[in-house]
């Protein structure tokens, strides 16, 4: 049987599969160290004639779901991160992922990228500048304070997540450094609210038959290798190896966008 056969995609060769899943395994690897598993898993698909855009979105977002998860068990296990704290961000996160998977449909992407640059370069050239965050946990703000602000960022982080997408991870881990977590317990715990953005950006793809479910489930087992890989080597290597990760991530996010919102216009 062929693959055409198998998966009903126009374009698909046993050697493009091949290189699909491991593209798929390398970014549940990126996605579970510090995030950002789309940049490497997203493009691959949309170079198949064959898939429309939101079906490569929506595909894409079912095998990341199995990579962060394996992820965050493996972090729960492994660190005994305290995650209850964490879930009504991440309750924030998955509405207001759905939200942005449906405003996805009017809101031109053009619009929200050179915000989500400038954004990314901040973030960046903060940590950059300064080598002490996020090495160890620091005294945090006030539980009620606290809860707020993690309400507010789930919520825009997640809204983020469904829209458009790259980077969310990345975000998620500056944003719970800037909480008082080191950069290790930041990705753990960021691994759980990433599982609520997926899941609500799916409980709007979904329902609409975005979804490619063979070629989905093919690269979600894929996807479930490299999170438990990738959080293996983040947990083994520490906070001072997952921040070098962020910074690096971060450098390459901020080329993809700028290539993809001002590079066309330069051939």
């Amino acid at each position: 049987m062929d693959p055409y056969s198998l998966f009903g995609i126009e374009g698909i060769t046993w050697t493009v599969l091949a290189l699909i899943i491991l593209a798929a395994l390398a970014a549940g690897w990126v996605d579970a160290v510090i995030g950002g598993g789309g940049l490497v898993q997203l493009p691959v698909l949309l170079l198949l004639p064959g898939i429309s855009p939101i079906s490569a979105l929506a595909t894409n977002k079912f095998a990341s779901i199995f990579g962060t998860t394996t992820g965050a068990i493996t972090y729960r296990r492994r660190t005994h991160t305290e995650l209850r704290s964490v879930l009504p961000m991440a309750a924030a996160a998955l509405v207001g992922s759905a939200g942005g998977a449906a405003l996805a449909t009017f809101l031109p992407v053009a619009v929200i990228k050179p915000i989500v640059i400038v954004a990314l370069i901040g973030v960046a050239a903060f940590t950059a500048a300064r080598p002490a965050l996020g090495r160890t946990t620091t005294h945090s703000p006030a539980a009620h304070h606290r809860a707020a602000v993690g309400l507010a960022i789930g919520a825009v982080i997640g809204c983020y997540d469904g829209l458009i997408g790259p980077g969310t991870g990345a975000f998620l881990v500056f944003a719970l450094v800037g909480l008082g977590l080191d950069f290790l317990q930041a990705s753990a715990k960021a691994k759980v609210v990433n599982v609520a953005t997926n899941l609500g950006a799916l409980a709007y793809f979904v329902p609409h038959g975005w979804v490619l479910w063979r070629l989905g489930i093919v690269l979600a087992v894929a996807n479930l290798a490299g999170g438990y890989l990738g959080a293996r080597t983040a947990i083994s290597r520490g906070s001072g190896f997952v921040r070098a990760a962020f910074l690096i991530v971060s450098g390459v996010l901020i080329a993809k966008l700028c290539w993809d919102t001002w590079g066309t216009g330069l051939l």
